[in-house]
């Protein structure tokens, strides 16, 4: 079966792209590493103003969600500019909240998510103990068995491989919810962030790749550009082989989620390896062929390069999904 994106889903995905385009997304993930959260916030809400977190809400609280095809059409985007933020925890925390069958719960969180208003960052200490940017989140959401707390001020921030990406252990807070439905929803929730998170990798790689072509379309060696070396065409090569490969099993992956099909975390955990390796393969890519250069954090493309390898970590590692798939 051969499966393309609509007029409609290209055309969102096109507003999305030029949307982004204007925002100085490098900028905005500078300031978010050092703390001032502001610009990225700006950012955040131009995103919410142009409906994407409403794709993760239903309707029944002001979304017009679950859309997960329409997510990870959004995603790629938001990959592709390296936008900071708990994106991806505050789409799987609607899920979460939208699964979890507690109308109080859902009603006091999930209109906030689907307007912008609300950044949420969510942690399911069964894949770690550190949530994702919980210093600029209004709502913390913590996951412990089969326990849903709504987290209090975090700690420290700890150091990543990506400046952009802030960690901190969440604090102990007031139980929201107990029992067999919160692991249920965090299941979902967690499929939910994967696929989320293969297409921003699927993104990020895209852009690493294009990036690096224009690049040794300019730097010459030899007196002539370095993309005429033959074995410079053949990384971009494989690179462009890896990517093109990751997008048909991210869109399949979304697909299945959206009909229920019981195959929909096999499908997630192949399509998350698949766009998360690719994506690494891009940064690598990319760090090699603009030579010394590469390696400075003033060029802006070491934003890209520095995320590659958290996303493709985050949210399932290579070795989670080959496992996930195996076992299924």
């Amino acid at each position: 079966m051969r499966f393309l994106l609509d007029a409609e889903q290209r055309e969102f995905a096109r507003s999305l792209d030029g949307l982004l385009a204007s925002c100085d997304t490098p900028a905005a993930i500078r300031s978010w590493a050092a703390g001032d959260h502001a610009p990225g916030r700006a950012v955040w809400a131009r995103l919410a103003e142009a409906g994407l977190f409403a794709l993760a809400v239903p309707e029944r609280h002001e979304g017009f969600g679950p859309l997960p095809l329409e997510l990870s059409v959004a995603f790629v985007e938001t990959g592709r500019h390296a936008v900071p933020g708990p994106l991806v925890e505050t789409v799987a925390a609607a899920a979460l909240l939208d699964r979890l069958g507690d109308a109080d719960a859902a009603g006091a969180h999930l209109p906030g998510i689907a307007s912008g208003e609300t950044v949420v960052s969510l942690c399911l200490t069964a894949l770690g103990p550190y949530a994702l940017d919980a210093d600029a989140a209004d709502t913390v959401l913590v996951v412990d068995g089969d326990t849903l707390r709504v987290g209090a001020r975090p700690g420290p921030v700890q150091p990543s491989a990506d400046p952009g990406r802030r960690l901190s252990r969440p604090a102990d807070g007031t139980v929201l919810a107990e029992g067999p439905a919160v692991l249920s929803a965090a299941a979902h929730a967690a499929d939910v962030a994967a696929l989320a998170t293969a297409a921003q990798s699927l993104g990020l790689g895209r852009t690493l790749l294009a990036r690096t072509v224009e690049y040794v379309k300019q730097r010459t060696q030899f007196g002539v550009a370095i993309g005429s070396f033959q074995a410079v065409k053949h990384r971009l090569a494989d690179t462009l082989v890896a990517l093109e490969f990751a997008e048909p099993l991210v869109h399949g992956a979304a697909l299945a989620l959206a009909a229920g099909s019981p195959d929909a975390g096999r499908e997630i955990a192949a399509a998350k390896v698949t766009a998360g390796e690719a994506a690494h393969r891009a940064a690598r890519t990319a760090l090699q062929l603009h030579g010394a250069v590469g390696y400075t954090d003033e060029l802006d493309l070491s934003l890209w390069i520095h995320r590659a390898r958290p996303l493709r970590d985050a949210w399932g590692t290579p070795a989670a999904c080959r496992a996930r798939v195996l076992a299924d």
